[in-house]
């Protein structure tokens, strides 16, 4: 898309533009309320700092964090269904839950001050990606259990701005409402919408029929070479947005127009680096693992809870003018990463290189298996429409394209498969990139 001219706007200059001793002392504060909180009310916390020696007077400032003991999905599953929860349920307002495929599902209760601060964080969000009380927003996350279409509704309605509840699904409808509705700002993953424009394209329609200006995607990890596809195709400004529904849901962090980084709520949500393997605090700057405090959150508060997403922290101060640190797009996952033949790999190095060669669709399947005690990587990608009318040798070159690039981003060799398009299966949710067949007895 076209560079455009950015007026930068923040929902709540006083938090957003906050200097960097005042926001520290205010973290402060606001732990120490957690804390002794969360002691007082949650039986597994306060075993937890027991353990330890750790008692809520220990804690006075945000540098006494280090002292806390880190917090994992597996506290959540083990005290399944309510055991963290610091409040009655008859002092919820509202539910969440994760689908729970690999173990107990995690539940995640909000109170009414819960589903305040986080329509707030979201608010912020789409300020900074361009949205104001004028703007249309689509919602085409999921709703129920899921937080991201609530998440982002009750954000946009918080904010102000129109929103249009389309769920998942009916992409036919979708199209057409955000058509004739002039929509202005699409949310839901960034697969979904590439999807979009895909059948937008396929339907015969230009862009310059709708009223779209930006974008804001997460729910699942994307490439910056995807971002300039779904930019490229749909004539948007797409923003990265960052949740997880264990610490609230989408808008813990996002992008401004500025897409220097995602700036953290971080009068809500206190974040650290650390080294995924030893559990030490790494220095500013350094890459390693994204650990969220929840500083707000009454229902379930989260001490120190390692998200398990690789990512760096930024505190100079971002061209928009926000100094609320920034973290950088996750480049992968702790736990999700594959180890193949001894080499870490990370689905979104594979799906960088494809988009970089530029000469195949954007759908890729990743399959794993160990033949003869020996791993293999095969990798299955949509040809585009131009490559039909090719020449069989044209399509054995971009194979071997595929595969030298493939082998110089991971260091390890792959077969490459190249399959007709749509034979990938298209998807409204979070895309599945990964079948590993040697965890499959």
């Amino acid at each position: 898309m076209e560079e455009r001219i950015v007026e930068y706007r923040y929902f709540q200059p006083e938090i957003e533009t906050m200097d960097r001793e005042q926001m520290r002392k205010l973290q402060g504060q606001k732990l120490h309320e957690l804390v002794e909180w969360t002691y007082a009310r949650v039986e597994h916390y306060r075993k937890k700092m027991d353990a330890i020696g750790v008692k809520p007077d220990d804690i006075q400032t945000i540098g006494d964090i280090a002292k806390l003991p880190f917090t994992t999905k597996a506290d959540l599953r083990d005290t399944y269904p309510t055991g963290m929860f610091a409040v009655p349920n008859t002092e919820m307002e509202r539910i969440h839950a994760s689908s729970g495929t690999t173990g107990n599902p995690t539940v995640v209760g909000y109170t009414k001050g819960d589903i305040e601060s986080w329509s707030e964080s979201v608010a912020r969000c789409l300020v900074g990606a361009g949205a104001t009380k004028d703007s249309v927003l689509q919602v085409s996350y999921g709703y129920g259990l899921f937080t991201g279409g609530l998440g982002l509704h009750y954000g946009g309605e918080y904010l102000g701005a129109t929103v249009i509840p389309t769920s998942t699904g009916n992409t036919a409808r979708q199209i057409r409402l955000m058509k004739d509705l002039g929509t202005t700002h699409l949310a839901c993953t960034p697969s979904y919408a590439l999807y979009l424009a895909e059948a937008i394209e396929e339907a015969g329609l230009s862009m310059e029929q709708f009223k779209l200006t930006d974008g804001v995607f997460g729910g699942e990890p994307w490439t910056l070479n995807m971002r300039r596809e779904i930019e490229r195709r749909l004539h948007i400004k797409a923003h990265d947005i960052y949740g997880l529904s264990e610490i609230s849901g989408p808008g813990v962090s996002c992008e401004c127009d500025a897409q220097m980084g995602l700036h953290v709520q971080e009068d809500h949500f206190y974040p650290e680096i650390i080294d995924p393997e030893t559990g030490e605090v790494l220095p500013p700057g350094e890459k390693g693992e994204l650990v969220f405090t929840t500083l707000s959150k009454r229902g379930l508060p989260l001490i120190r809870y390692r998200t398990r997403d690789i990512t760096r922290l930024l505190y100079d101060r971002c061209q928009c003018g926000r100094t609320t640190v920034r973290m950088e797009k996750p480049d992968g996952r702790s736990d999700d990463m594959l180890i193949i033949r001894g080499v870490n790999v990370f689905p979104s190095q594979i799906e960088s290189a494809l988009l970089e060669i530029g000469e195949v669709n954007p759908y890729y399947m990743l399959t794993v298996d160990r033949v003869n005690n020996l791993d293999t990587l095969d990798i299955d990608v949509e040809m585009s429409e131009s490559m039909f009318s090719d020449e069989v040798r044209r399509v054995e070159d971009i194979e071997k394209k595929i595969r030298q690039k493939i082998e110089s981003t991971i260091g390890i060799s792959a077969k490459i498969h190249l399959v007709e398009q749509k034979s990938l299966k298209r998807t409204e949710g979070k895309a599945s990139r990964v079948i590993d067949k040697r965890h499959l007895t």
